[in-house]
């Protein structure tokens, strides 16, 4: 890029900064006062009310539509009802923009100085992220951007709000936000921008446990457990000893902290949707009710809290320029999520490891999983892994059948073979004087200190990794990013001293993965894969179940004459490897039954990593901790119980 424009860019970037910093200065000027009543959140409902200081004239209000960390506009505007306006006591009218669904259009007459805004926010029985389900009878997670509107026309950085929250009784609560005054039932915390708002959800319920994690010194960091019920608080001396060894190994990979305090608001519920979102000071964190106390289920999350906190530094610290918008109406641009994501997932994979979150065998089995997946994925052909980024707003959200044709959000896991490659890279090629840790702690690091965000581009990320490792790093990306290889990156485990290899039975990670996500893979072997309720839900072109015309939306109903269940399926595989007949399938295919012959003799197919003798072992030097193992005996109080509880 020329100079001229290269600087001019790099002024943008600056603005922006200043702009979207959530630990910036308080804005001028007086603040929106927002209060949310969720006495009725039992019922699914919460109630919001907006003092806006206003002049005479038009005003057009917002409803947040981009939400960070969604890579998409997904503000539930469709659950806002019961909206009202008033000025000088007395109704408003107000009409909403007939192109952007988000604006509402409205006059203050002569004399007002303040509009009143009250509106319901519905909970929907279905959907995902800020659309889905965040409460229960016993407990509730609040973001912000669903029970509020704010002007147009000013950086919500520059938009100062006090917002105040009422309770159902017995209920307490835990967020980033500091707290002004608590009373009755009702906690209104301190004034903060709109953006620092946005990003600090609150999580509230009858049963909560508070448990901190150190460190000895710098910032606090707890986990804040919500659950359904009192027996599902359970996390015993061991898991917690693993959540303090995180903070430990985050804190040396890294080697500085962007927040004053953080928070894993760890929410347990069968009854939510199940995800984790970033934010900078705390992560939303939601599992099964029995996560904590159930090993499969412990065991399918191992990753969740280490992939959230890392966005404190990669997502939220430093952000992909495109991320980086004045309010949360402005799209975003999405071409570098193989870095906020991709990235995030590769140092979340390592920092379970090196926690003890995860064993190395646990996390070799996952990385099988995905590298053997994506390595058979049909959807490569056609479509680079960088049009997986470009297009996230589309594809989240988007149907979940015929996953292997369309390709999906894979610069996840794709992301985490690339960024194993160049950590490899790295190795080989100082001869293990440095590694990837040595970029993040240059790039991600630096000086510590309250929230703020320091956008990049692909430039700034070559010119770092050059600086710890010489290497074409601007082509070694675009290859693999622009690629439409059959084949998957799979350069870091072989370059690491493993190689990808079968197996005929499941892996314990592939146990748990199928009990936490209720689905049957067999993509690998009859090229199938089926949800909870047994009905198809991928079918994978060119696979043996293409061949015979299977499709998603058919439900198989009967195997080799029997009664359909997965596990009679899976001994109609095992008794037919390396035989002749072919695997009978009937299936329900709207109002008809129809009969299916599967010409397969392979048994089941399994990804295994096994060790390439070869060649030195930098996979298990990638996941050897970096701090001294903290003991569960050095965790107080009897099953953790006794842990700083609230």
């Amino acid at each position: 890029m020329q100079r001229g424009p290269r600087m001019l860019a790099r002024f943008v970037l600056l603005v922006a900064t200043l702009v979207a910093a959530p630990g910036s200065a308080a804005p001028a000027g007086p603040p929106i006062r927002l209060t949310v009543d969720a006495t009725e959140a039992s019922s699914r409902i919460l109630h919001a009310r907006l003092e806006i200081p206003v002049r005479p004239g038009p005003l057009t209000l917002l409803y947040p539509e981009w939400i960070p960390g969604n890579h998409m506009p997904s503000g539930p505007i469709a659950d806002l009802t019961g909206l009202r306006l008033s000025a000088n006591g007395r109704p408003l009218a107000w009409e909403r923009d007939a192109v952007d669904m988000y604006a509402f259009h409205c006059r203050v007459p002569a004399g007002a100085s303040r509009l009143d805004v009250t509106f319901d926010r519905l909970q929907s029985a279905s959907g995902s992220h800020s659309t889905g389900r965040s409460i229960t009878a016993q407990l509730a997670v609040l973001d912000w951007n669903e029970v509020l509107l704010y002007p147009q026309g000013r950086p919500a950085a520059e938009i100062a709000f006090v917002a105040s929250l009422r309770l159902p009784a017995g209920w307490t609560y835990g967020t980033a936000l500091a707290v002004a005054r608590a009373d009755s039932g009702k906690v209104e915390f301190a004034p903060v921008p709109l953006t620092t708002l946005v990003d600090s959800p609150v999580q509230a319920g009858a049963h909560r446990r508070r448990i901190a994690l150190g460190p000895a010194t710098g910032p606090p960091v707890t986990v804040q457990l919500a659950c359904d019920s009192e027996e599902g608080l359970e996390a015993g001396p061991e898991q917690i000893a693993q959540w303090k060894q995180l903070v430990a190994e985050a804190v040396a990979l890294f080697g500085a902290t962007h927040y004053r305090r953080y928070d894993f608001l760890y929410t347990l519920s069968d009854e939510v949707d199940h995800y984790g979102l970033e934010h900078h000071e705390s992560s939303d964190d939601r599992v099964q009710e029995r996560a904590l106390v159930d090993d499969e289920l412990r065991g399918a999350h191992t990753g969740l809290l280490p992939h959230e906190y890392v966005h404190s530094w990669n997502g939220k610290y430093r952000r992909p320029a495109g991320l980086v918008t004045p309010d949360f109406q402005a799209p975003s641009r999405t071409e570098l999520l193989w870095v906020y994501e991709g990235l995030t997932s590769y140092l979340g994979w390592v920092l379970a490891a090196r926690s003890a979150l995860a064993s190395p065998e646990w996390q070799r089995q996952e990385l099988a999983c995905e590298a053997a997946w994506l390595d058979r994925s049909p959807g490569r052909s056609w479509r680079p892994l960088k049009d997986t980024a470009i297009a996230t707003p589309i594809l989240f959200g988007g149907p979940g059948t015929w996953s292997s044709r369309r390709r999906g959000a894979d610069y996840y896991e794709e992301g985490v073979l690339i960024w194993l490659e160049a950590d490899v890279l790295i190795r080989q090629r100082t001869a293990g004087r440095r590694s990837l840790d040595d970029f993040c702690r240059s790039f991600f690091g630096g000086r510590s200190g309250p929230p703020e965000v320091v956008p990049y581009d692909l430039d700034d990320l070559v010119k770092a990794l050059g600086q710890i490792a010489p290497c074409d790093w601007r082509g070694f990306f675009e290859a693999r990013l622009n690629s439409t290889s059959q084949r998957a990156p799979l350069g870091g485990i072989e370059g690491s001293g493993w190689r990808l290899a079968w197996s005929d039975s499941l892996s314990a990670y592939e146990r748990a993965g199928e009990k936490v996500w209720e689905r049957t893979d067999l993509r690998l072997s009859l090229g199938l894969e089926l949800d909870k309720d047994g009905v198809i839900t991928d079918v994978v072109p060119g696979s043996v179940a293409a061949q015979a015309g299977l499709a998603p939306g058919m439900k198989p109903v009967a195997v080799n004459a029997r009664r359909f269940s997965v596990e009679r399926l899976r001994e109609a595989l095992r008794a037919g490897k390396n035989g002749s007949e072919p695997l009978e399938l009937l299936a329900e295919d709207g109002d008809f039954i129809r009969e299916f012959r599967l010409d397969w003799h392979g048994g089941e197919l399994h990804p295994v990593l096994v060790r390439d003798a070869a060649k030195p072992d930098l996979l298990s030097e990638i996941l050897k901790p970096l701090t001294p193992r903290i003991a569960p005996e050095a965790v107080d109080g009897a099953g953790g119980r006794g842990v700083d509880v609230d």
